[in-house]
């Protein structure tokens, strides 16, 4: 897919599309670039689209409004905070570049969220922005040099000459400020108006061309009106703050929202795919197929799912898995398409592409997140309009009621009140710091689906845990060893090692992992193995230490090993040679490591943790006692879990669930937030707010621990804007908040929200009172 590259965010083409870039778009095959089939919705399709020319939440609601009338598109939502559109539309009815150009219509352009030059163009705008601030910052040291002596000149000091000359070069350096730093501003206002429409550059436009031009009128006619005084100083100084403001708004939104865009970056353009004899050629990543073999260098990205068919490597996981640690990787090992390639080249054979992979199962549950919109978010955007109105009223009407006795000072006034009012504040508090909070999260291999969650989480009373796949691994350990007369554990556990070697089943898995554990020397070679399924596995022992005769042995269960057993909810198999019974073996689930602690933790917050499993009660209660969960019940259908979910809620309880996500789908779909854990989780389940592949219980901690940090972010940054507004608007209308403070405000304003909201990315370990 080929998009063509353009000069900036603030100077897009309105109505053109003069190399046809868009109609490229409307082609089917390239729909799975930025698109893919929605859920119960046949013949849709769910794009996800980066919004380039957006300052406000009064922009995303334009967006909306344009999305929304193109007949076709049954959803669009934008994300102030994250500058991204997600987009449902009928492909009978409308094509990509229909949509598309409705965007660019209303001033603004939508390009694919995987877009090859979007960082580039992000990187020039920065660049213009930063050169506008010190064209500003420059020009209003000079200024206020030439404005210090009439401050503080006594009466007879300066001489009218030499005041006008102070004047006539003030205004020659406010100039390249009016001309080329407040450039943005004056074009997105104008496309307001054009449209007929308000945005938050409208009424700070109007507020530094009144500026500029009553000084000017003071610096042409100095007996004239307005010539009182000139105000160059105020005017440099505040497109000077609100242009800092807006750089380090930018650069500390790249940097909340950034993980998003780390994670969908992480693919290679092309990769190096292994032809017939032996050479290699250069392929785009969208052109491999499922068996081709490609090579992968270090430094690179893994462009696929794959398994590693020549060379050792260490492989970087940690923003897909959280796994911080570097994993060695060999033959026969799968990487993980997005992963990167640490230390040496190795071939990899491709078992998933595309949409099939884990990454891009991964990037689709973000880009959800980032495209989503809290409820507070949603009250923030639909009165910023209206509050923008009233900005312009207000300030009409204050000029209104001082133009009789002072027109100079009402003007000056009424550009108080444009500059200081900014609803910018109120917009971004909650999804910025909610969408810094994600990519918190995501750094450490927890994906959130819902931004809404983070305020469900933080509010729950109750855990309901699962116990397979979540409290427990999947695969078993073990436990107690019994051996006959005469044989010692090591030697048994060795035999039987090494007849289970020779089976996939997962207790044969499970005694073979223990005698590594206890690095145990392979003492027989193995012959004539026979499986039976279900039953065991049997086979001869040459060389063994019991006999210097070959010993015919076999693993499994009681009565393939004819071994008497009594009633037990232990699962145990056995060992027998000709003589009979030579050993059994107490298979445990393995629990994991940071259940305990976890339960501990969520109890000494106050969280009732209760365990519900349909496995049998006391497979269920073993587990229970063994983290410290109290609360336990067994032999749990799903639609039982969910009556208890429902009956929870019923009672007034706030119910986090936490499963695997391969049976517990009702569940997890009605609780107040939800984790996913396992490997599959991506794939299997769409149900959960919070997907953890990794595995680590401590993951809920952070999530839970982080969505309290974040709405009390979320509420400083409400309460900043609500009192910034309701102090600094009666100033500015009583005329004692001068212009370049009130540009002072409103840069601050902003950007304290953002910050505040940074604090919440910063990868600090989370005080879990372990």
């Amino acid at each position: 897919m080929s998009v063509a590259k353009t000069s900036s965010a603030n100077e897009l083409p309105v109505k053109t599309d003069p190399l046809g870039t868009l109609q490229l778009l409307d082609d089917a095959q390239e729909w799975s670039a930025f698109s893919r089939p929605a859920q119960q919705q046949p013949g849709c399709w769910e794009s996800n689209v980066l919004i380039e020319g957006m300052h406000c939440a009064a922009c995303a609601l334009t967006i909306e409004d344009a999305l929304k009338s193109v007949p076709g598109v049954l959803k669009a939502e934008v994300s102030a905070g994250s500058h991204r559109a997600k987009v449902v539309w009928a492909e009978q009815q409308v094509a990509p570049s229909g949509w598309m150009h409705a965007v660019q219509d209303a001033g603004y352009r939508a390009l694919p969220a995987n877009d090859a030059f979007a960082r580039e163009r992000r990187k020039v705008e920065a660049r213009k922005a930063l050169w506008r601030m010190m064209v500003a910052g420059l020009c209003m040291m000079q200024v206020m040099m030439y404005a210090y002596p009439a401050y503080t000149a006594q009466p007879g000091d300066l001489s009218s000459e030499m005041e006008q000359l102070l004047r006539w070069a003030s205004w020659v350096l406010s100039l390249p400020v009016l001309l080329f730093s407040c450039g943005p501003f004056f074009k997105n206002a104008w496309r307001d108006v054009l449209h007929r429409r308000v945005s938050m550059d409208l009424p700070v436009a109007l507020g530094m061309l009144i500026t500029f031009a009553v000084s000017t009128a003071g610096t042409f006619e100095p007996t004239g009106m307005f010539g009182a005084e000139v105000y160059f100083d105020s005017f440099t100084m505040f497109v000077f703050f609100l242009l800092t403001g807006r750089w380090l708004e930018l650069r500390l939104r790249d940097k909340t929202a950034g993980a998003l865009d780390a994670l969908m970056n992480r693919l290679p353009e092309g990769v190096d795919r292994l032809k017939t004899d032996g050479s290699y050629e250069r392929v785009p990543v969208r052109r491999l197929k499922v068996d081709d073999v490609i090579r992968v260098l270090p430094g690179e990205a893994f462009a696929a799912d794959g398994v590693v068919v020549q060379g050792v490597t260490s492989v970087d996981e940690s923003l897909l898995t959280g796994e911080s640690r570097p994993i060695s990787r060999g033959v026969g090992d799968e990487v993980i398409s997005g992963s990167h390639n640490l230390s040496a080249q190795v071939q990899i054979k491709v078992m998933h592409v595309g949409d099939d992979t884990r990454f891009a199962q991964i990037v689709k549950l973000m880009e959800s997140a980032s495209t989503t919109k809290p409820s507070l978010a949603h009250l923030a955007d639909t009165i910023a309009k209206p509050f923008l109105i009233g900005v312009l009223l207000a300030a009409g009407l204050a000029c209104a009621y001082g133009w009789s006795t002072d027109p100079e000072k009402a003007l000056m006034v009424a550009v108080s009140v444009l500059v200081v009012t900014c609803p910018c504040a109120l917009s971004l508090a909650t999804p910025a710091a909610m969408l810094s909070a994600a990519g918190a999260l995501a750094a450490r291999g927890v994906l959130v689906r819902r931004l809404d969650a983070f305020e469900s989480l933080a509010a729950i009373d109750t855990v309901m845990f699962d116990k397979t796949g979540t409290l427990t691994r999947d695969a078993m350990v073990l436990g107690r060893v019994q051996v006959r007369q005469g044989v010692s554990e090591q030697q048994a556990l060795s035999a039987a090692a090494a007849l289970a070697s020779q089976s996939l089943h997962p207790v044969s898995k499970a005694i073979v992992a223990a005698a590594q554990l206890q690095q145990l020397e392979p003492l027989w070679l193995v012959t004539q193995v026979t499986e039976l399924a279900g039953q065991g596995v049997e086979g001869v022992l040459h060389e063994n230490t019991f006999s210097a005769e070959p010993l015919s042995v076999r693993l499994g269960s009681a009565s393939f090993c004819h071994v008497s057993e009594s009633v037990t909810d232990t699962l145990r198999v056995y060992l027998a040679d000709q003589k009979g019974w030579l050993a059994s073996f107490e298979l445990q689930e393995d629990i994991r490591q940071d259940a305990a602690q976890t339960v501990a933790v969520l109890k000494r917050h106050g969280i009732a943790v209760h365990l519900l499993s349909g496995d049998a009660s006391d497979a269920a209660a073993r587990v229970a006692a063994s983290v410290g969960i109290t609360e336990v019940r067994g032999h749990c259908s799903p639609q039982e879990k969910l009556d208890f979910l429902k009956n929870a809620q019923l009672q007034g309880r706030k119910v986090a669930v936490v499963g695997d996500g391969l049976n517990d789908g009702p569940v997890l779909a009605g609780a107040h937030a939800s984790f996913a854990f396992g490997q599959a989780v991506p794939l299997a389940q769409a149900q959960a707010d919070f997907l953890v592949p990794s595995g680590r219980l401590t993951h809920v901690l952070d999530a839970y621990l982080l969505s309290k940090r974040t709405l009390a972010v979320v509420r400083q940054n409400l309460t900043w804007a609500a009192v910034y507004n309701s102090v600094c608007v009666p100033l500015a209308v009583l005329g004692w908040l001068p212009a370049w403070a009130a540009g002072l405000g409103m840069a601050s304003s902003s950007l304290l929200v953002v910050l505040n909201a940074l604090r919440l990315s910063k990868h600090t370990q989370f005080d879990r009172d372990f």
